[in-house]
């Protein structure tokens, strides 16, 4: 009986937190609330069960789909024979527009200097050749007194030019097929040009071109570059370049094809590092980006005129826009 107040205001008190504090319930332990069953989760485990088979179908799927093999990206469209002519004529007519003054880079003033030249100039620059023929033509002017010359005088004069001694023999020896063959003059046929010793259809169709004005396209090093990046041929054979080149564009356009396409590779389209960002004709070439598309940057690998820098001749055309080379270390300008 002594207990009851006591028991009656634990019970009192027991109520009062229940009523006022509904997250405390009796001794300050924390309240279980009641979780009232909503029919949402006899819902949410039908759809569990449900998606249970959804799901095993898609990683099927996934597995089936990682099996198979990923359809390749279409390929661009191939361009038609009829588009790459069109696209090569193009170039032809910018590049006609670009280098006005294309010309040949070896100076010469007959057609024996230029057929002994072009000799010269294999495995070397144009620029050195045209230091090193002045003192050559100045001793030996004619095929006459190259035939008679003393080979180890003409390898002396020729030395800067690399492999002087095969060069020697070539040049020599095409001077004497000259003087006993062709009564000292350089022939005008292709046939007989490919006939003189170190004379192949390259050499034959500079002379031809230049010095006797018969079209022929010339396949060198650049050219060949040039003509595989542009797509007009996938050949490596100079033989098949030029077929494959001539009948793209006109004969009458052969010769300046040829100068303007050599013109442009050693210029801006370089084998290394093409000037892609300074390049005029950039929208036509299906190689772009190969080399430096920034501008700035690329206006820095210009050469020659383009540059801003000499040319290769030491006495270039009238209407060259650039400036003259200059002569070998210790010969005077102008000195022949």
């Amino acid at each position: 009986m002594s207990n009851s107040p006591v028991r009656a205001q634990a019970k009192g008190a027991g109520r009062v937190s229940a009523k006022g504090n509904s997250a405390v319930g009796e001794q300050g332990a924390p309240k279980r609330a009641k979780v009232t069953k909503r029919p949402v989760k006899a819902t949410s485990k039908a759809a569990s069960k449900t998606a249970k088979p959804a799901e095993k179908a898609a990683a099927k799927t996934t597995k089936a789909a990682a099996k198979t093999p990923k359809a390749a990206p279409r390929a661009a469209k191939a361009e038609s024979r009829l588009g790459m002519v069109r696209r090569a004529r193009k170039i032809n007519r910018e590049l006609a527009e670009v280098f006005p003054y294309a010309h040949p880079e070896l100076d010469f003033r007959n057609p024996f200097e230029l057929l002994v030249a072009t000799v010269l100039s294999a495995q070397t620059t144009d620029l050195r050749v045209n230091q090193t023929t002045p003192a050559l033509f100045a001793a030996y002017p004619t095929p006459e007194d190259l035939a008679a010359a003393v080979p180890e005088e003409v390898e002396e004069l020729i030395r800067p030019t690399g492999f002087f001694r095969a060069k020697t023999k070539s040049i020599m020896g095409l001077a004497t097929a000259l003087r006993d063959d062709f009564g000292g003059e350089v022939p005008g046929r292709l046939d007989d040009l490919v006939k003189l010793p170190g004379v192949g259809r390259k050499t034959a169709f500079v002379v031809l071109g230049n010095a006797f004005g018969v079209p022929g396209i010339t396949v060198d090093t650049h050219f060949m570059r040039l003509a595989r990046r542009w797509k007009w041929t996938e050949s490596d054979d100079p033989v098949k370049i030029e077929a494959e080149v001539a009948e793209i564009f006109p004969k009458s356009e052969w010769t300046m094809l040829s100068h303007r396409v050599i013109f442009h590779g050693r210029r801006i389209c370089h084998a290394r590092k093409p000037a892609c960002g300074a390049c005029p004709i950039a929208p036509l070439c299906p190689a772009y980006g190969e080399g430096e598309t920034d501008p700035e940057k690329a206006r820095k690998l210009l050469k020659y005129e383009k540059g801003g820098f000499p040319g290769q001749r030491l006495n270039p055309p009238p209407d060259y826009p650039g400036r003259p080379a200059a002569p070998a270390p210790g010969v005077a300008p102008g000195a022949e």
